[in-house]
C-alpha cells in the first residue's frame, strides 16, 4: 500500500510539471533599432514571419523554405497605408504577438490605433481595426 501510494504522488507530480505549459507566452526577437523602416515579426510557424513597413503599417506575410523556391513567397496581408504620407514615421507600428497562432495585435504607437491581424492562408487573412 505504501509502495502504491509513493508510486501515485510521484506520477501524479510528474504529470502535474509537465502539464504547465509556457510556450503559450508569446516571444518576439526584435532588433532595439528604431529607425529601420522594415521590421521582421516571427510567428509560431517556423517557417512564417511578418514584415512590417514600420512607417505606415503596410504588412506582408514572408515564408522561408529548404524545399525549393516553390515555398519561399512573399504575399500581402495589408497594402493599405494607415496614415498619410506626411504623417509616416520610422518605428511608428508595432506588431505584438497573441496566444493565437496566426492573430498578432498591430499598434500605432503614436495615437493608440490598434489592430488585429490575422496571417495564413489567402481567405483566412484579414486586418480588423479594434474600436
Amino acid at each position: 500500500m505504501k509502495t502504491f501510494l509513493l508510486t501515485l504522488i510521484f506520477v501524479l507530480t510528474t504529470t502535474l510539471t509537465f502539464a504547465q505549459n509556457t510556450s503559450d507566452i508569446p516571444i518576439q526577437n526584435i532588433s532595439t533599432d528604431s529607425t529601420v523602416v522594415y521590421r521582421l515579426f516571427a510567428t509560431k510557424n517556423m517557417y512564417t514571419f511578418i514584415k512590417l513597413n514600420t512607417r505606415n503599417g503596410q504588412m506582408w506575410q514572408v515564408q522561408w523554405s529548404t524545399k525549393g523556391s516553390e515555398y519561399r513567397y512573399e504575399t500581402t496581408l495589408s497594402d493599405i497605408s494607415r496614415v498619410n504620407e506626411e504623417e509616416e514615421s520610422n518605428g511608428r507600428f508595432f506588431l505584438y504577438p497573441t496566444t493565437n497562432i496566426y492573430n498578432f495585435l498591430l499598434l500605432d504607437q503614436i495615437d493608440g490605433r490598434a489592430w488585429q491581424v490575422q496571417w495564413g492562408d489567402s481567405s483566412e487573412r484579414m486586418v480588423i481595426r479594434i474600436y
